[in-house]
């Protein structure tokens, strides 16, 4: 069975396919657009969607939480999808993490 995350990232792929054929263009496609910005766009985005997604937690709106969280999902796998991450390396790092206390992985990172 195919998750929604896995199918929301197989159409991000797709549209990406298309924006490079040229089949779809940034004025048809708002993922054609997003991909077509490039990372500052889609980063921005992502920025924007986490802040709207904080606010809506600070006022207790749990129905607009669910869907700013869905907005930066799509957004962060917009993202994924220019720079050419697979879902399932993403997946492999929380993985990683898995039984690990939050506060040692954060100091097992480099510092700098």
């Amino acid at each position: 069975m195919t998750h929604s995350l896995d199918a929301l990232f197989a159409t991000i792929e797709s549209r990406k396919g298309d924006l490079d054929s040229g089949k779809v263009g940034p004025e048809t496609s708002y993922t054609a657009k997003l991909l077509a910005g490039g990372a500052p766009l889609i980063a921005r985005k992502v920025g924007e969607e986490a802040v709207e997604t904080a606010v809506a937690a600070l006022t207790d709106d749990a129905d607009a939480v669910v869907k700013e969280s869905a907005d930066v999902l799509y957004h962060l796998m917009a993202l994924w999808a220019h720079l050419g991450i697979a879902p399932d390396q993403v997946w492999a790092e929380l993985d990683r993490r898995t039984g690990q206390s939050g506060i040692e992985e954060k100091n097992s990172r480099p510092k700098g």
